[in-house]
C-alpha cells in the first residue's frame, strides 16, 4: 500500500474527508495535514512496539585522542550495538564490541582523563552541547577516553522516512494492515467516533501489531535451522 492508496482508504474508511479548517490562531489546517498526522502518528507506535529490522542502520565514524565524548546521528533513537574497528579498511580488521554500562560507572571506573586506552564501555550521556547551547542530540561517553583515533561502528535504532513524504514504505510494502489501522484508530479518535467502532478499530490494530510483532520480534530473528519448524500439536 502506497501513501495514496492509504490516504484514499482513511478517508473512506471513516467516510470523512477531514475537510480544511481555520484553527484558533488564525491559521489552515489542510485535509492533507491532518490525515498525515495521524499517518505519522501511527507509525510512530508501531516502531516503538515492533523492532523490525528495517528501523536499525549503520554509521561509521572516528573518536579523538583525549576525547571521551561522541556525538550521536541526527536521527539516533536507541542503540543496537556499538563495536572499535581496529585496523579498518585491512585484512587485519577486527571488531572490538563494547559494553553499555550507566555514565555513574563510567565515571567511577575511569575518573581521571590520564584514564586513557581502547575503549570498552559507553553509555548514553545526554544532550549535545553546542556554543553553550544545549541541543536535541545526544552524546555518548566512553570509558576509557581514547588514546588515539579509533573507528567506531554504531549499529542503531532510527525512525524510517515517513511513508507520507517517501510516497513508499517498508512498512506499507510489508505491513500495510498495521499501518492503516493504526492510522484509523489515530483519526477516529480524533473524530470522537462511536465507541463501538472505535473498540472494533483498536481490537484490528491489535491483531495486526500482534502479527507484526511475530514478524519483527520472531521470525525475523531466528530460522528452522537453529529453532527448529513451528508445529501445531496434532490431537486425535
Amino acid at each position: 500500500m502506497n501513501y495514496t492508496q492509504l490516504f484514499d482508504t482513511i478517508q473512506s474508511y471513516t467516510e470523512n474527508n477531514f475537510p480544511d479548517f481555520t484553527l484558533a490562531s488564525g491559521g489552515i489546517e489542510t485535509t492533507t495535514e491532518q490525515i498525515n498526522r495521524f499517518i505519522q502518528q501511527a507509525e510512530q507506535r508501531i516502531y516503538n512496539s515492533v523492532q523490525f529490522p528495517s528501523i536499525r542502520k549503520n554509521m561509521v565514524g572516528n573518536v579523538q585522542i583525549s576525547n571521551k565524548y561522541l556525538k550521536a546521528p541526527d536521527d539516533f533513537l536507541a542503540v543496537y550495538s556499538m563495536a572499535v574497528i581496529t585496523g579498518y579498511g585491512t585484512a587485519a580488521e577486527t571488531y572490538e564490541f563494547l559494553l553499555n554500562k550507566d555514565v555513574n560507572y563510567i565515571r567511577q571506573a575511569y575518573p581521571t582523563p590520564a584514564d586513557t586506552g581502547l575503549p570498552k564501555h559507553y553509555a548514553l550521556f545526554g544532550p549535545a552541547i553546542v556554543a553553550s547551547v544545549i541541543t536535541n542530540e545526544l552524546t555518548f561517553i566512553l570509558g576509557p577516553t581514547p588514546d588515539a583515533v579509533y573507528t567506531i561502528e554504531l549499529h542503531y535504532y532510527y525512525y524510517p522516512e515517513s511513508i507520507t513524504t517517501a510516497s513508499t514504505s517498508w512498512l506499507g510494502d510489508n505491513f500495510d494492515t498495521v499501518l492503516l489501522y493504526g492510522s484509523l484508530v489515530e483519526a477516529y479518535g480524533y473524530m470522537k467516533g462511536e465507541s463501538d467502532l472505535m473498540a472494533m478499530y483498536d481490537a484490528k490494530y491489535k491483531e495486526a501489531l500482534a502479527l507484526a510483532k511475530r514478524l519483527g520480534d520472531g521470525l525475523e530473528r531466528g530460522d528452522a535451522y537453529r529453532d527448529g519448524q513451528t508445529k501445531l500439536k496434532i490431537t486425535t
